[in-house]
């Protein structure tokens, strides 16, 4: 997750995990308890330690190393917290991000789903492929000493206070699929993978818009977007400005678009071309291609 500056998105966020079970009837998470203010900066403080857990173990591939950490459940966690959102976040939301979390994990190892590991005896990477994950070692080296023992006990807390805490839709785990920014809506599972799963509907999401990640934009040459769509080299700027969405999803993004008289999906676009988001916009300027995208993961 990247940092985001705003209160009022960063409460809504905090709350989307939880407003879900409001919303989509079968969706269950069973608690949250109020924030309380933390200590003055510079105060350090005695690190409260994890609670000890059930005695589960996840085995987690360090991409830097290629060494596998086992760390108990509660521990992966909370390096997946640190990992994903700035510790300034609302504790309510580090919490919100907590029970996500660990429901991917025991869903993943549930099901037997140990893909894009390549390494036995891994069940889950440090990387955005999976969840990313801060090492035990890595934490330590993540703020300031002086504010160690606060950011410490900050999360610790988030972990405390969601121990077990796990999402389910008719009492199976959910699919907990998060992400960084959205452009306003969240999304339909259809959209980005084949299955329709009930509880993963597009529904609106304005708090984004806050965001510093909501907006972006790249450049590209005319020969590079050539090369990168494969499109025929003999295309020139008149049939490459020749873009039309043909169709969007549930959530606004684009589903698919014809550039250049060859049509490809949102998703394609998005990945060929190292974009944002698949919600963009294209114009050509100076005589380069210039694409805003909206949203952000």
């Amino acid at each position: 997750m990247t940092r985001k500056r705003m209160v009022g998105w960063m409460t809504g966020w905090a709350c989307a995990l939880i407003g879900l079970a409001l919303l989509i009837p079968g969706l269950v998470v069973q608690r949250i308890i109020d924030a309380e203010p933390t200590p003055p900066p510079g105060q350090e403080e005695a690190v409260q330690p994890l609670p000890a857990g059930e005695g589960i173990v996840i085995p987690v591939l360090l991409s830097g190393t290629g060494k596998i950490e086992r760390v108990s459940l509660e521990t992966y966690v909370r390096g997946v917290v640190a990992a994903e959102m700035p510790i300034d976040f609302e504790l309510e939301a580090l919490k919100a991000q907590a029970i996500a979390a660990r429901t991917y994990i025991l869903r993943r190892m549930q099901i037997g789903d140990y893909s894009d590991i390549g390494v036995e005896g891994a069940v889950v990477s440090d990387t955005a492929k999976h969840q990313a994950y801060l090492s035990e070692r890595e934490l330590q080296r993540k703020w300031p000493w002086f504010l160690r023992g606060r950011y410490m006990n900050k999360l610790n807390r988030a972990i405390r206070e969601t121990e077990g805490l796990v999402l389910t839709y008719q009492g199976e785990l959910i699919q907990a699929s998060y992400f960084s920014t959205s452009n306003g809506y969240t999304e339909d599972s259809e959209a980005y993978w084949q299955n329709a799963i009930p509880y993963l509907r597009s529904v609106p999401s304005p708090w984004d818009e806050q965001s510093p990640k909501y907006k972006a934009s790249k450049t590209f040459a005319l020969e590079d977007l050539k090369t990168k769509l494969e499109l025929p080299a003999s295309l020139g700027e008149s049939e490459l400005a020749q873009v039309s969405v043909l169709e969007r999803t549930a959530g606004q993004r684009v589903k698919s678009v014809r550039i250049g008289g060859k049509v490809f999906t949102g998703r394609e676009v998005r990945e060929r071309l190292g974009l944002a988001s698949s919600h963009f916009d294209w114009k050509w300027k100076d005589g380069k291609v210039e694409i805003t995208t909206y949203g952000y993961g």
